[in-house]
C-alpha cells in the first residue's frame, strides 16, 4: 500500500494522506461507473439539470470552507481562489442547468426529395458512458469541477485523477458531489501520479480528457491511442498581449499585471510574451515596473500573489530568469524568494533565443518587446509552438478586432484579459501544440456527446430509385436527373435537355409532392437549431 502525502506549499503543513489507487480498485471504479452511467443516460436531460442545478446550491453554502482547502492546497490567496476557482464552476453550472436540454436536443436534417422520398433525417447525441478526467494542479477545483459538470450534463459518469499535487481539493470535490441525488458510482476518483493516470486510461473509459503540459498531453494521447479511446487535450500555452499606443496606457497596464501574474503566473493562458507598439514602448515599460512595485506577496485575504503549488515549477522560472539575464536581459529586480513565494518580475531587452521566449514560463515573469507595424506583431504573435489565448489592446476596436482574427489561437479578447476564458458560452481550447477540443459552451457540451445520425422512411413506394437492376438505359436516367440538378444552365434549359430522363422518375416526383407537407410537419419542432 502506497500513501501520498499532501503537503501546504504556504507552510509546509501536512494537510493529509491518502492511498494510492491499485490498478484492481481503478478497474472497479470503471465498472461501478459504466453501472452508473446507463441509469443516469436514462434520465431525460432536463431531469438531469435539476438534479444538478443542488451542486450550486451545496458549492454557495460552503464557499468559505471550500475556498479555505483550495488556498491551502494550492497557496493562492483566498480572493483567488473564491474567483479564479469557485465562481467559473457556478457560472458553468447555471448555463447548462439554463441551456443543456435546447444544445443537446434532436437536429433534423433536411433531405432530397429524390434520394430520400417521404424520409426524414436527425442527429441524435448520445454520452459517450464513462469519461475519463486528468486534471491539473495549477486551478484544480476549477477546471476538475468545470469538466465533471460538463461530462454529468451529457449524461456521462465519471471517474477523475487529481494531481497528485491537489488531493484535498479532489477529495473535497468528491464530497460536494456526494451531497447530491445520484446513481451510486456515477462521480469517482482515483489518487495517483502519472501512473495511475496510465492505469486509468489503460482501464478502457470512453472519452479521455486531459489538461496539462504538452509533453505529458503528448504521452495521454499515445496511450490512449493504444485503445484506441478518444481525448480531448487543453495543453500549454504562451500567450501574446499587444499593446498599441491609442490604448489606455493605465488600465492596460493593469490589465497586464493582472494578465501575467494571476495566480502567481501559474496559469496556461497567462501572460508570457507582452509585445508594447514602439511609440510608447518605453512609457508603458516604467510604467509595468511602477506598477509591479505595488504588488503584495501574501496570503489568505491579504495579498495580491500567494505561493507557487510547485517546487519543480519554481526551478522552471529561476532557469529562464537566469537565462535570459546571461543573454543580456534587464530585469525590474531579483527573483527572491521566501520559502514558496516568488516576487513577480518584468524582463525587456529580451531576445528569441531566450528560454523565456520560447518555453512555457507558469511562473511569475513577464517579457516585454518593442514592435513597429501591425504585420511585425502579429508575425511575433503567431510565432511558436502554442496557441492558446491572446488579448489586443486598443481603442480602436476595428483595429484590434482585426489584428485578432489574424492570430492563431483558440480564444482571444480585445481590451481585457483572461476573462474571456471564463465565459461560460465561449467554447474554451487551443490550437496548434496548445491542444484540441473544447469545453464549455454548446459546443463543448456536445464535445462530451457523440452524434447519432438516423433516417427513417415513411415511402410506400415498391422500391427505390437506386435499388436493382441496373442497366445501360437506367446509367443514362440517373445521368440525366444529376445534370438537372448540379448541371449548368437555366432550370428551363436543363429540364428540356434532360426530359426524357426526368420522365422515368416522374412517380418519385409525384409521391414527393404528397409528401412534403407532412415531411414539414415532422420537421417543425426542430426547424430551429440552437
Amino acid at each position: 500500500m502506497s500513501i501520498i502525502q499532501s503537503i501546504s506549499p504556504i507552510d509546509g503543513k501536512i494537510l493529509g494522506e491518502f492511498e494510492a489507487s491499485l490498478p484492481e480498485h481503478i478497474e472497479q471504479a470503471l465498472q461501478s461507473a459504466r453501472s452508473a452511467a446507463k441509469q443516469w443516460e436514462a434520465i431525460e436531460v432536463k431531469q438531469r439539470c435539476r438534479i444538478l442545478a443542488q451542486f450550486s446550491r451545496i458549492l454557495l453554502a460552503e464557499i468559505d470552507s471550500v475556498c479555505e482547502v483550495i488556498s491551502r492546497t494550492t497557496g493562492k490567496v483566498l480572493t483567488e481562489a473564491l474567483l479564479g476557482e469557485a465562481y467559473p464552476v457556478l457560472d458553468i453550472a447555471k448555463y447548462y442547468e439554463k441551456h443543456a436540454a435546447r444544445i443537446l436536443r434532436n437536429q433534423g436534417i433536411a433531405t432530397s426529395p429524390f434520394a430520400f422520398p417521404g424520409a426524414t433525417a436527425e442527429i441524435t447525441r448520445k454520452p459517450y458512458g464513462v469519461v475519463a478526467i486528468i486534471s491539473p494542479w495549477n486551478y484544480p477545483f476549477q477546471i476538475t469541477v468545470s469538466q465533471i459538470l460538463s461530462a454529468l450534463f451529457a449524461g456521462n459518469a465519471v471517474v477523475f485523477k487529481p494531481s497528485e499535487l491537489s488531493l484535498p481539493v479532489g477529495q473535497l470535490i468528491m464530497d460536494l458531489f456526494a451531497k447530491l441525488e445520484l446513481p451510486q458510482g456515477l462521480v469517482q476518483w482515483v489518487v495517483g501520479d502519472g501512473q495511475c493516470g496510465e492505469q486509468l486510461i489503460d482501464a478502457s473509459p470512453d472519452l479521455v480528457v486531459f489538461t496539462g503540459s504538452l509533453n505529458t498531453g503528448r504521452a495521454v494521447m499515445q496511450r490512449a491511442a493504444q485503445h484506441p479511446i478518444p481525448v480531448i487535450l487543453e495543453l500549454g500555452g504562451k500567450d501574446a498581449m499587444i499593446v498599441f499606443e491609442d490604448a489606455d496606457l493605465e488600465r492596460t497596464r493593469d490589465g497586464a499585471l493582472y494578465g501575467a501574474f494571476c495566480n502567481s503566473g501559474q496559469a496556461c493562458v497567462s501572460v508570457e510574451r507582452l509585445y508594447v507598439l514602439e511609440g510608447c514602448y518605453e512609457k508603458f515599460r516604467q510604467m509595468l515596473c511602477d506598477g509591479i512595485a505595488k504588488l503584495k506577496i501574501g496570503h489568505g485575504t491579504e495579498g495580491d500573489l500567494g505561493a507557487m503549488t510547485s517546487k519543480r515549477q519554481i526551478e522552471i522560472v529561476q532557469k529562464q530568469y537566469d537565462d535570459a539575464l546571461a543573454k543580456g536581459a534587464k530585469a525590474s529586480g531579483q527573483l527572491e524568494f521566501e520559502g514558496n513565494y516568488l516576487n513577480p518580475v518584468v524582463l525587456w531587452d529580451v531576445t528569441p533565443d531566450m528560454l523565456v521566449m520560447q518555453e512555457e514560463t507558469f511562473g511569475p515573469l513577464l517579457p516585454v518587446i518593442p514592435f513597429i507595424s501591425e504585420d511585425e506583431v502579429i508575425q511575433f504573435a503567431n510565432k511558436g509552438d502554442f496557441g492558446l489565448n491572446a488579448s489586443i489592446w486598443s481603442t480602436d476596436i476595428a483595429k484590434a478586432e482585426r489584428v485578432a482574427k489574424q492570430l492563431e489561437v483558440g480564444n482571444w479578447s480585445v481590451n481585457d484579459v483572461l476573462k474571456n476564458v471564463g465565459h461560460p458560452g465561449l467554447p474554451f481550447g487551443g490550437v496548434k501544440k496548445s491542444g484540441f477540443g473544447r469545453y464549455h459552451g454548446a459546443e463543448g457540451l456536445r464535445n462530451f456527446t457523440y452524434p447519432v445520425s438516423g433516417l427513417t422512411s415513411r415511402s410506400h413506394l415498391a422500391k427505390e430509385p437506386n435499388w436493382f437492376p441496373y442497366s445501360e438505359e437506367r446509367y443514362q436516367q440517373f445521368k440525366g436527373y444529376i445534370d438537372f440538378v448540379y448541371g449548368t444552365g437555366s432550370f428551363f434549359q436543363r429540364i428540356k435537355r434532360n426530359w426524357q430522363a426526368l420522365q422515368a422518375f416522374r412517380e418519385y416526383s409525384a409521391f414527393d409532392l404528397k409528401q412534403r407537407w407532412q415531411n414539414l410537419q415532422l420537421m417543425l419542432p426542430w426547424k430551429r437549431d440552437f
